[in-house]
């Protein structure tokens, strides 16, 4: 399998971003619903360090993603309706939208809080706002918003893949599975 994309399937690269991605959203939206019930201890705190470090680990890992893309080609699109592939471009651009807003709400609640952010503990990150606890709520209420819209939109985009591969028979499933390969 190529590095770079073609016209007809996702490269390797373009794959191991998408599905490391979904991986460590899917953990890291997981761990933030159990982290809230979660009595005050140290192993709370703990937790959500690792959930912090995840965030800014997708954020990272887009950022990347948007750097790759832009040098890489995209697979045509497969054969369908116009508003399918129009939907589908939307939905794409809504998700590039949430996974860069909702690491960066979380940033901006964490800074609003007044506590340190670090990365995995090798390093910390500047605050990239003052603290304000009233403010600090709208940004928690806006990161928790955002995940729950981000949910549904993924199931949107789940759906309509399993849509492609078991009603349509097509390649768009195909070609952004790890090792699938576009028939024809």
């Amino acid at each position: 399998m190529s590095l770079r994309s073609t016209d007809r399937q996702w490269g390797s690269v373009a794959k191991f971003f998408h599905w490391i991605m979904a991986l460590a959203i899917l953990v890291n939206g997981v761990w933030g619903l159990l982290m809230s019930d979660m009595t005050p201890s140290m192993t709370k705190i703990s937790v959500y360090a690792w959930h912090k470090s995840i965030g800014l680990t997708v954020l990272a890992l887009f950022l990347l993603r948007l750097v790759w893309r832009a040098f890489d080609r995209r697979p045509q699109d497969e054969p369908g309706p116009h508003w399918q592939q129009l939907a589908a471009h939307a939905v794409h651009g809504v998700l590039y939208l949430m996974i860069v807003a909702l690491p960066l709400t979380g940033w901006w609640f964490n800074s609003l809080r007044g506590f340190p952010l670090q990365f995995f503990k090798l390093f910390n990150l500047p605050a990239i706002a003052a603290k304000n606890e009233d403010l600090a709520k709208v940004a928690h209420e806006a990161h928790e918003l955002l995940f729950w819209a981000l949910l549904l939109v993924l199931v949107a985009h789940v759906g309509a893949a399993i849509k492609h591969h078991v009603f349509d028979n097509d390649n768009v499933l195909r070609r952004m599975l790890p090792f699938g390969r576009p028939r024809n």
